[in-house]
C-alpha cells in the first residue's frame, strides 16, 4: 500500500478565527490557511498586501500569497475561493493526499480539498489543547487584561457606593447634577474607561435589584440604594487580543440580611471552587466542590420552576469557563467539564439569583498551575466601596 503523504491545516481569518491566529499570531482580515507538515514545517498563505509584514512576525517558517500557487482552472475574483484554491494547490504541489483539520475549517475551503482530491480528516481536539494550555506571553496578556478590567469595575463600584441617593431611594449621577443614576450611564462610563486603556467590551452587566435575578441581564434603568448591583467587564485588550472577565457586587446604603446571606455563600461556593483546582481533576469536581456549598446552605440549583414563588433563590449556571482570545473557551467548570490542564484559564463565578432580590456573582479569573492555581484577581470580594 502507498503510504499518503500528510499535514495538518488552519485555515480562515484570523481576525475572527482565533485557532488560526492563535497558531500564526498574527492578525489579517483576509484568509489565510497554515499548513504543518510532519516534520514540523510550517508553510502559510494569505494575502499579497500582508506578505511583507508576515514574514517578519507570522510563527511560519515559509510565507506564500496566494497568487503564487495559481491553479490550472486560474484563481477565482472571490477571495475566499481564491484563498482556499491556493490552499489546495500548494498541497498538490506538496504532494499531500490527507490533511487533518480543525472544526472550524471553511466549506470553502473544503469544497476546494475535495476539487483537488485531497481527503480532510476531523480532529476535534485541534485547535482546542494547545489554546486552552496558555504560554508565559499569553499569560502575562491574560494578566494585563484582568488588571484593566478591574479598574473598569473599581471605578463602577465605587462611584455606585460613593453617590448620594434621592427620597424616593434612587441613586444621584454624581457626573451629572440633577440626574438619577442609570445603570445605563454606568456602563457609559464603564465604556469609556476602558477605551481610553486601549480595550473594548461589546457589553458589560450593571444589573441592580430584580434584574439582576435574571443571571445574564445587561441591566437597564435607575439604580436603587438598599440592592444588590452586579458589575460584570469582560473586555478584550486590543493590544494583544485577550480578554479579562471579572464580577463584583456594589450596595449602596444598608445592606438587606438577605443579601448578606447570598454573598457570604457565594463568598464561600467560590472559595470551594478556587481551592479544588489544579491540573489532572475535572471541571466537574471544581463544580461540584460550588455546588456543594450551594446546596449545603439551603440553595437550589437550576432555574426557577414552573410557579415558583419570586423569592425562589438558585444557582442556575455553571461555575465557569475558559477565556482567552475568546470570551467564552473550553473548559468548562460544570457537569461533564474535562480534566484540567497546566495553563488553563478559568474563570470561577458561583452565583445566587432571586427575582424577589436580586442577584449575586462573584467572578475571578485563574490560571490552572500543576499544584493549584495563580489567581488574576486583586479586587476585594466586599459589598461596600466606600
Amino acid at each position: 500500500m502507498t503510504n499518503i503523504k500528510t499535514a495538518t491545516l488552519l485555515s480562515g481569518v484570523p481576525a475572527i478565527n482565533k485557532a488560526v491566529f492563535h497558531a500564526i499570531r498574527f492578525d489579517a482580515h483576509d484568509p489565510a490557511s497554515i499548513i504543518v507538515t510532519p516534520d514540523g514545517k510550517r508553510t502559510l498563505i494569505l494575502r499579497d498586501v500582508e506578505l511583507m509584514r508576515a514574514k517578519k512576525q507570522a510563527r511560519a517558517d515559509e510565507v506564500y500569497c496566494y497568487e503564487d500557487f495559481e491553479p490550472a482552472e486560474g484563481l477565482s475574483g472571490d477571495r475566499e475561493i481564491r484563498a482556499a484554491q491556493a490552499t489546495a494547490e500548494c498541497l498538490r504541489r506538496m504532494g499531500v493526499g490527507r490533511v487533518t483539520v480543525d472544526r472550524t475549517l471553511p466549506m470553502v475551503v473544503y469544497d476546494a480539498l475535495r476539487r483537488a482530491g485531497i481527503d480532510a480528516e476531523l480532529d476535534l481536539e485541534l485547535g482546542v489543547k494547545d489554546r486552552r494550555q496558555k504560554d508565559a506571553q499569553e499569560i502575562d496578556a491574560l494578566r494585563t487584561a484582568q488588571r484593566i478590567t478591574e479598574s473598569a469595575i473599581r471605578m463602577a463600584c465605587e462611584l455606585i457606593a460613593r453617590t448620594d441617593a434621592n427620597a424616593a431611594g434612587e441613586l444621584l449621577d454624581p457626573t451629572t447634577p440633577g440626574e438619577v443614576l442609570t445603570s445605563e450611564r454606568v456602563k457609559a462610563l464603564i465604556t469609556a474607561h476602558l477605551a481610553e486603556r486601549n480595550t473594548v467590551g461589546e457589553g458589560h452587566i450593571v444589573a441592580g435589584g430584580p434584574e439582576g435575578g435574571d443571571c445574564h441581564n445587561a441591566g437597564s434603568g435607575v439604580l436603587r440604594t438598599g440592592e444588590p448591583i452586579i458589575v460584570d467587564v469582560f473586555p478584550k485588550h486590543l493590544d494583544t487580543g485577550y480578554h479579562g472577565d471579572c464580577t463584583r457586587m456594589v450596595v449602596h446604603g444598608d445592606i438587606p440580611d438577605e443579601v448578606k446571606k447570598m454573598h457570604a455563600v457565594v463568598v464561600e461556593a467560590k472559595a470551594a471552587g478556587v481551592a479544588a483546582l489544579r491540573a489532572g481533576v475535572t471541571g466537574e469536581s471544581v463544580h461540584r466542590a460550588v455546588t456543594d456549598v450551594i446546596k449545603g446552605r439551603g440553595y437550589a440549583l437550576g432555574f426557577p420552576p414552573e410557579g415558583a414563588p419570586a423569592s425562589f433563590c438558585s444557582m442556575p449556571h455553571g461555575t465557569g469557563h475558559g477565556l482567552g482570545l475568546d470570551l467564552k473557551e473550553p473548559p468548562l467548570l460544570d457537569f461533564k467539564g474535562p480534566e484540567l490542564l497546566v495553563g488553563d484559564a478559568v474563570t470561577v463565578e458561583p452565583g445566587l439569583y432571586s427575582m424577589a432580590v436580586g442577584g449575586m456573582r462573584i467572578e475571578d479569573l485563574l490560571i490552572v498551575t500543576e499544584m493549584g492555581y495563580e489567581n488574576l484577581n486583586e479586587l476585594p470580594e466586599g459589598l461596600e466601596w466606600k
